[in-house]
C-alpha cells in the first residue's frame, strides 16, 4: 500500500464566510464545491499543488451520522492506492465508517486517530 496524498480538510462554521480569506487573499481557486442544505457544505480549494478542502459543521454531522462524538476541528484525507490493504493494516481498529463509494468516484474507510483526530482514506474507483 502506497500513500499518494494528504489533503488538510477544514471543519468551519461557514464555507461562505472562509472563501475569500482562502481565495482572494492567499489566491486559491474553488475547484469543487457540494452544497448541503442551500449552503456551500464542502469545497476544494487548489493553488498550484496545493490543495486544501473546507466542509461545514453540518455537512460533517450528515457525514458521520451516527456518531455521537460530534464533528472535531480538523481531519485528513488521504488518498492511497490499495484500500483493502490499508484495511487489513488497521485490522479491528473502530472506523467511523467501514466502508463507503462516494458520489465525486472514491471508496473510502474513516477511522479517528489516538489523538482524535478524523482520518479519511480513499482509493479512487475505476
Amino acid at each position: 500500500m502506497q500513500i499518494h496524498r494528504i489533503t488538510p480538510v477544514l471543519v468551519v462554521e461557514s464555507v461562505e464566510q472562509c472563501l475569500p480569506f482562502w481565495t482572494d487573499r492567499l489566491g486559491f481557486e474553488k475547484t469543487a464545491e457540494v452544497p448541503h442544505e442551500g449552503r456551500l457544505g464542502f469545497v476544494i480549494l487548489t493553488a498550484g499543488r496545493t490543495e486544501v478542502m473546507l466542509q461545514s459543521i453540518a455537512s460533517v454531522r450528515d457525514d458521520f451520522a451516527g456518531n455521537d462524538e460530534g464533528p472535531h476541528r480538523a481531519s485528513l484525507f488521504i488518498e492511497v492506492d490499495d484500500l483493502p490493504a490499508l484495511q487489513r493494516a488497521l485490522g479491528d481498529w473502530p472506523r467511523l465508517v467501514d466502508q463507503r463509494d462516494t458520489f465525486y468516484g472514491t471508496r473510502e474507510t474513516i477511522v479517528r486517530d489516538p489523538a482524535g483526530n478524523d482520518l479519511v482514506f480513499a482509493q479512487k474507483l475505476a
